[in-house]
């Protein structure tokens, strides 16, 4: 496994996060009291399930590195679980599911012991050929290509990317000596998701050109332009804190980001709108469920990994 040392730009950029989080809360109740006639339920509703993502996050990997790899692997059984309830699925499947779910505890076992060459290929190769195999065995061919393919896409989704942030934290930490594995977890999480919210401000105040109307009509190419440059800028200020990345590599860091949490945001929505329905659960309030919360993180979590893992390992 690996062993745990609380870095100090670790414990400085936890406090950021809250600090951010006390001036939201704040800015939302100088907002309520300004205009009580306004419903600002659900931006507190937002609010306050930050609070506690945040929380259980930033509290886990200042604890203990592993309890943070749990916390991940959790992540993603609660995104596969959700995706699986949305998708339709053959009754004969559902003996197939137990090796899907499976395959959770597997990656991320591969994860917590830094086996990089079966951590990559395990889902993409072995499950890829397993899933069909067990789904043969079964003897329903009615519906086959579009249940393995069904199967396999939430399984490379939901535990295959995400295990990639996982994967972080194990990597050698005498290349990024200043905060380790961890501190390339929080600068992938942070900026990830406060991309998103830089993309909505961005687009709820300049908003006016669709950047793909059919698929999320709320989103412009005022909001995606000015969250890929507010977020390419965070990047490079937090980069000599929290990575190995020079300037020219935390710049480029930020642009993959920006645009690959775009991309992953609306992917998850494309599917959302084939099955009709706006989010993915109501389990977390003002939010949605946990895939519409990383939606964004499926795709900037494998290319960030690799990004880093390339240039520095």
């Amino acid at each position: 496994m690996f062993e745990w040392e609380l870095k100090p730009t670790l414990l400085w950029a936890s406090a950021g996060v809250v600090l951010l989080l006390i001036i939201g809360t704040v800015i939302i109740a100088f907002l309520t009291h300004r205009s009580p006639k306004k419903n600002f339920s659900e931006l507190r509703a937002r609010l306050r399930s930050w609070w506690w993502m945040a929380g259980i996050f930033i509290l886990s990997m200042l604890i203990d590195k592993i309890m943070t790899l749990f916390l991940l692997g959790f992540l993603s059984f609660l995104a596969l679980k959700e995706y699986l309830s949305l998708i339709p699925t053959r009754r004969a499947d559902r003996r197939v599911l137990f090796w899907t779910y499976l395959a959770i505890l597997a990656q991320y076992y591969w994860v917590g012991i830094a086996w990089y060459g079966v951590f990559i290929i395990f889902i993409p190769v072995y499950m890829f050929l397993f899933l069909p195999i067990r789904m043969i065995l079964i003897g329903e061919t009615e519906g086959f290509l579009k249940a393995a393919g069904t199967l396999h896409w939430g399984l490379m989704t939901t535990v295959f990317c995400l295990s990639h942030a996982a994967y972080l934290l194990v990597l050698p930490e005498e290349v990024n000596p200043a905060a380790g594995g961890a501190g390339l977890l929080l600068f992938l999480v942070f900026l990830t998701e406060f991309n998103d919210i830089l993309q909505y401000i961005w687009g709820k105040l300049l908003g006016k050109h669709k950047i793909i109307p059919k698929v999320s009509p709320n989103k412009t190419w005022e909001g995606f332009l000015g969250g890929l440059v507010t977020t390419t800028l965070i990047a490079v200020l937090l980069a000599p804190w929290l990575t190995p990345l020079n300037l020219w590599q935390s710049g480029l860091a930020g642009i993959l980001i920006a645009t690959a949490g775009f991309f992953g945001d609306v992917s998850i929505s494309a599917i959302k709108r084939d099955l009709g329905i706006k989010d993915s659960s109501n389990f977390l309030p003002g939010h949605g469920g946990i895939l519409d919360r990383v939606d964004s993180l499926t795709y900037t979590a494998p290319l960030f990994f690799h990004f880093i893992y390339y240039l520095h390992y």
